[in-house]
C-alpha cells in the first residue's frame, strides 16, 4: 500500500512492508539497548496462568472469496484465557516458518509469551474479545493485548484472514497474500465481518474450545481490523461494543446507526480531525462512544511492533520518513501500556459494567492520550 494516492494509504502500511520481505535493521541507531538472552512478550497485567489454543476453523458454508480455487473459507484463530495452572513452558510467539515469512528472518521465534499450550481452562465461562489485526498483518501482532486480556479474565480469540497475510496452517503449509494489492478495503472489510461471524459462531456453540458467556461478547480491532469491527457489530446484534484502534472505516456511512459502544483510539488524529472519516461517521454512532487520541503516536502504537522494535531494532522497511507516521515517538513499553488500560478499561465498562474513570476525564496516568470526543 506504499505510494498509493488514496487517502487510507498512510494507515494501510503493513501490506506492503511486511509482505515484501521485512527484515529487521541491524542498524546500531535503530536498537534500543543490550537485548536480554530470552525475548519475551510485554507481562500482562495480572499473573493469572494462561491457556492458549489454536484453531483452524473451515466455513463450510462459503467459498473463498480470493481465492475461489482453494475451495471453503479457511481460518487460523489464537485462543488465550484464564487457566488452572502448569508447568509445562510458554508457548512460543510465532514458528520459524512464519517468522521469515514475515520478516526474511526468525528472530521472532525465540520470543516467549506467557501462555501454555493447550492448558486446560479456568472453571466458569468468560466474556468473550475476538479481535481482528490490520491488513496485511498477522494476528501475532496482537498478542501483548490479546494476553493481557485473558489475564483479566476474558476467553480471547484472534483471527488471521486468509489471503490478506500470510496464514501457516497445520503441518506448516502457509498460504501468502493474494490481494495485497486491492483497492477494494471495503470490501475487506464486508468479508472480515463474515470471517468474525463466523468465529463467533464456532466459539459460541456447544462444545466451542472455550468457555464463553455469549451474552457479553466484545470485538477489537487494529487498522482495518478496526474498521471491521465496528462493521460486525452492525451486522451481528450478538456483539455488545466494539474497539477501532487506528483504522480509517473503508466503507460507506452506514444507513442505519451503531446504537452499541464503540471506543475510537487513534494518533495523530487530532491533526486533521474535520477531515478524517472518523468525523463522519461519528454522528451514526448513537451509543456510549469515546474519541481518544495519541498525538505522539503511530499508526502501528496499538499493536506488538513498538515493542518488537524496542527489542530488536527498527523494521529496515519503514524508511525514516514514515517512522513519524507509523511508529511516532510514543516507545514499545508506553505503547502497550496505553493500549491494554484503555481496551480493558472500555470491555470492563461495556461487558462487565464494571465503570473506570479512565474513560471519563484525561488520566495523569496515560498523559500522552488526549479526549477529541
Amino acid at each position: 500500500m506504499i505510494g498509493k494516492t488514496r487517502k487510507t494509504s498512510r494507515r494501510s502500511f503493513v501490506a506492503a512492508a511486511l509482505l515484501t520481505g521485512l527484515a529487521l535493521s541491524q542498524a546500531p541507531a535503530a536498537v534500543a539497548a543490550p537485548a536480554p538472552p530470552v525475548a519475551e512478550v510485554p507481562a500482562p497485567a495480572t499473573k493469572t496462568p494462561l491457556g492458549t489454543k489454536t484453531l483452524h476453523l473451515v466455513d463450510t458454508s462459503r467459498r473463498d472469496p480470493w481465492k475461489p480455487a482453494a475451495g471453503n473459507r479457511e481460518l487460523m484463530v489464537t485462543l488465550w484465557y484464564p487457566a488452572l495452572p502448569s508447568r509445562n513452558s510458554p508457548a512460543p510467539y510465532v514458528s520459524k516458518s512464519l517468522s521469515k515469512a514475515f520478516l526474511g528472518s526468525d528472530a521472532l521465534a525465540g520470543v516467549r509469551t506467557h501462555s501454555v499450550t493447550d492448558a486446560r481452562p479456568a472453571p466458569r465461562p468468560r466474556p468473550l474479545v475476538v479481535l481482528s489485526p490490520g491488513f496485511g498483518m498477522s494476528r501475532i501482532t496482537l498478542t501483548a493485548l490479546g494476553e493481557d486480556l485473558a489475564s483479566r479474565g476474558y476467553a480471547v480469540a484472534a483471527v488471521d484472514h486468509t489471503y490478506e497475510a500470510p496464514v501457516e496452517f497445520p503441518g506448516g503449509r502457509i498460504e501468502k497474500c493474494e490481494i495485497c494489492e486491492t483497492r477494494d478495503l471495503a470490501g475487506v472489510a464486508r468479508n472480515r465481518s463474515k470471517d468474525l461471524r463466523f468465529v463467533l459462531d464456532r466459539l459460541t456453540a456447544p462444545g466451542s474450545e472455550l468457555r464463553v458467556d455469549a451474552r457479553h461478547i466484545g470485538i477489537a480491532g487494529h487498522s482495518i481490523g478496526g474498521a471491521s469491527a465496528v462493521r460486525t457489530m452492525r451486522d451481528d446484534r450478538r456483539v455488545d461494543a466494539a474497539v477501532n484502534l487506528d483504522g480509517d472505516f473503508f466503507t460507506e456511512s452506514p444507513a442505519d446507526d451503531t446504537d452499541r459502544p464503540v471506543l475510537l483510539l487513534g494518533a495523530q488524529r487530532g491533526r486533521s480531525a474535520k477531515g478524517s472519516d472518523w468525523q463522519e461517521n461519528w454522528e451514526h454512532l448513537t451509543g456510549w462512544k469515546r474519541w481518544l487520541d495519541v498525538a505522539d503516536g503511530g499508526h502501528l502504537t496499538f499493536t506488538d511492533v513498538p515493542w518488537i522494535a524496542d527489542r530488536f531494532g527498527r523494521p529496515s522497511q519503514i524508511p525514516p520518513e514514515q517512522v513519524p507516521g507509523q511508529l511516532g515517538t510514543v516507545g514499545g513499553v508506553r505503547a502497550t501500556a496505553l493500549t491494554r488500560g484503555y481496551v480493558a478499561a472500555f470491555f470492563d465498562r461495556q461487558l462487565r459494567g464494571r465503570p473506570s474513570p479512565l474513560l471519563d476525564r484525561p488520566s495523569a496516568a496515560f498523559p500522552e492520550v488526549a479526549f477529541l470526543k
